[in-house]
């Protein structure tokens, strides 16, 4: 029997819409009980090169389904080594030495952003006012529910990936992306997006993508990192032939800000025969007349003011 994943969503463009209604992902059969979803330590490898899995009839590699990061998240984007866990009640339970995953910066090798001074200084105050936020710049956007911006968007709950005719389509519970990939040049430079404009094309297993028109207002983490709207970001997706895994690697060369450009990688894999766990794996079986299983995912839909960091999120 099969299983098909579907998304209800009541924040996605029309045009998305349309196009997940017309056409709905197949995804490999999963029967109950499903194995617990693992965060890991380490960072897999997938080199780029030659697609060996199945195509859509438009050419591209089919990569649809439902998705997660598997290290970290966007409490801290560059937080690694290790560190000693105490309970806070005494006699609880002897403290315990915790491995925390590698940063996501991979370029520079000391996992560090390359800050210029002044800007250093800035995240480091937004990261001090997180829970403090005297000034409305310390807010934290995805506590406004604004969407995530193009990298932290991949360090929140999982995803889906929809691919039609000349688009790849990301639905993320902070917001949509939509990669064309038919030449089409980008938008005005005055016009400035959250997620930015997005234009793409395959190279073999790798998903190219050029990400320009960035309002600048999202950041990388909690831990405060930011970028402006000069950014200038390009996104390698490097896809495994068995659609398991994927590296996300992401360059941003922004001279107004860093000393040089950096690199941010995440490694995610698939969660469709995944336990549900609401929060790398948020599909749930659908109730509907037939005997097919369909899967649907939650959206956590983000209502300003209904709660606080990490608890903001009601479905």
């Amino acid at each position: 029997m099969n299983t098909i994943v579907n998304f209800r969503s009541l924040r996605i463009p029309a045009l998305v819409a349309a196009l997940f209604i017309a056409a709905p992902v197949v995804a490999s059969a999963a029967e109950e009980p499903l194995p617990k979803f693992q965060r890991e330590k380490t960072v897999f490898k997938v080199d780029e090169g030659k697609w060996k899995g199945p195509h859509l009839p438009d050419g591209q590699p089919d990569v649809q389904g439902a998705w997660s990061n598997t290290i970290g998240n966007h409490s801290d984007l560059t937080q690694s080594g290790s560190y000693t866990e105490r309970n806070r009640r005494e006699g609880e339970a002897p403290a315990r030495q915790v491995v925390r995953a590698p940063s996501r910066i991979s370029d520079p090798a000391d996992g560090k952003v390359p800050f210029q001074p002044w800007a250093r200084e800035k995240a480091d105050e937004f990261a001090k006012h997180l829970l403090d936020p005297t000034k409305p710049e310390y807010i934290e956007p995805l506590a406004r529910c604004a969407p995530a911006g193009p990298s932290k968007s991949f360090m929140w709950h999982g995803f889906d990936i929809r691919q039609y005719k000349d688009y790849v389509v990301f639905l993320f519970d902070s917001g949509t992306r939509v990669i064309h990939l038919d030449n089409k040049p980008h938008l005005h430079q005055k016009v400035k997006l959250w997620n930015g404009d997005s234009r793409g094309h395959w190279e073999g297993n790798t998903l190219v993508v050029d990400v320009a028109n960035n309002n600048g207002k999202g950041r990388f983490g909690r831990s405060g990192e930011f970028f402006s709207e000069n950014a200038k970001i390009t996104e390698r997706y490097v896809f495994d032939s068995d659609r398991q895994k994927f590296l996300y690697h992401a360059t941003y060369d922004d001279p107004t800000v860093f000393t040089r450009p950096f690199t941010i990688t995440i490694p995610i894999r698939r969660v469709e025969n995944f336990a549900h766990d609401n929060w790398n794996n948020i599909l749930f079986p659908a109730k509907h007349a037939g005997k097919e299983k369909i899967l649907e995912r939650y959206e956590q839909i983000c209502t300003e003011n209904n709660g606080g960091h990490g608890n903001g999120g009601v479905r």
